[in-house]
């Protein structure tokens, strides 16, 4: 199972979650609405959550963004599940 840990950024509505492992083999990946779903599968799936606004895919981390009225209490646990499923 890949290790996923979410860290706070400067900003209070975006999360790091750093990956035990490559996040994409690509150079980067960016979903936000209007994305092609087939370019970023993990992305896309991330972003169907409520309240995310973009997902930026690198290296090794994944960075989301959220909205105001949601909270990281809902979405950490959410986003850590999906990232898990993604690299089983």
């Amino acid at each position: 199972m890949v290790e996923v840990t979410p860290e706070g950024t400067p900003n209070p509505n975006a999360v790091k979650f750093t990956l035990d492992r490559p996040a994409t083999d690509k150079r980067n990946e960016t979903f936000r609405e209007g994305s092609d779903p087939d370019a970023s599968p993990l992305g896309a799936r991330i972003f169907q959550l409520d309240g995310v606004t973009n997902v930026f895919i690198t290296s090794n981390f994944v960075s989301v963004n959220k909205t105001d009225d949601v909270t990281w209490d809902e979405l950490l646990p959410l986003v850590t599940e999906i990232i898990q499923d993604h690299f089983s």
